[in-house]
């Protein structure tokens, strides 16, 4: 069953929403060249905490971190350690926070320094792909639609999208239902509601949208080693469509 939220309970999770959006803009100023991916973890644990919420990853099915930081051909759920990253990158990074008793997610992919078009290009599609499958959240659509129309739109790009993870509800729990795929069939799966809070996120790839696990035994990169990238916000689900809660 889909949990629906109630406005006090949206509102919480709307001003956890928005802290989290600002903790990923402190993140986003410190990629760069050289940066060490356990550094950005440790800023981004610090920042949680100080706005009184608590990691929501970290200890979650024995993840050792607070921020998954996922660089090239990883796609999401890297551990942060000494790697550092290099120009010509790509890094995505997620982030959870329990805040209040409700949890919010969201995950952004950026370049590092001077990068290839095709890198240019794969950010600007995947994020476009987020974009227009939230304007598919609304009441009497269905999650089958979501993930239609970001497939669709990834496809036409000469892009793929990864099959075998998807978004999720969130709330008091940091996975809910439904699952939320980025590919299918218009018009099946649940009807989407008003009071519905669910994450999307489409994972995109250069090459084969097949995965495999990474060594660390959390992460997911593609099976082939080309280029990934992953965008994701949390949002609800009002009468006239959605509303994005992991914004600044």
């Amino acid at each position: 069953m889909i949990p629906i939220k109630t406005p006090e309970e949206i509102k919480i999770m709307a001003e956890g929403g928005k802290i989290l959006a600002g903790i990923m803009k402190e993140l986003e100023k410190m990629v760069k060249p050289g940066i060490v991916t356990e550094e950005l973890n440790r800023v981004a644990e610090t920042l949680i905490f100080k706005s009184g919420g608590k990691p929501s990853f970290k200890g979650h099915e024995g993840f050792p971190s607070a921020l998954c930081v996922s660089i090239n051909e990883e796609i999401v759920h890297g551990v942060p350690s000494d790697r550092r990253v290099k120009e010509g990158d790509v890094i995505s990074l997620d982030i959870g926070m329990k805040y209040k008793g409700f949890h919010t997610d969201m995950a952004i992919s950026l370049p590092v320094g001077e990068v290839s078009p095709e890198v240019k290009r794969l950010i600007w599609v995947t994020k476009k792909s987020l974009k227009i499958g939230i304007k598919k959240a609304r009441p009497g659509n269905t999650f089958g639609d979501i993930g239609n129309t970001i497939q669709r739109y990834i496809e036409s790009q000469g892009f793929n999208v990864v099959r075998e993870l998807c978004g999720h509800g969130i709330g008091r729990e940091l996975h809910e239902e439904p699952q939320i795929l980025n590919y299918g069939k218009r018009h099946i799966g649940p009807e989407i509601t008003e009071g519905m809070v669910f994450c999307i996120e489409p994972m995109v790839t250069v090459g084969d949208w097949h995965i495999k696990k990474s060594r660390d035994g959390y992460g997911y990169e593609t099976r082939d080693g080309f280029l990934a990238c992953h965008f994701e916000h949390t949002l609800v689900v009002f009468r006239n469509g959605a509303k994005v809660l992991t914004a600044k």
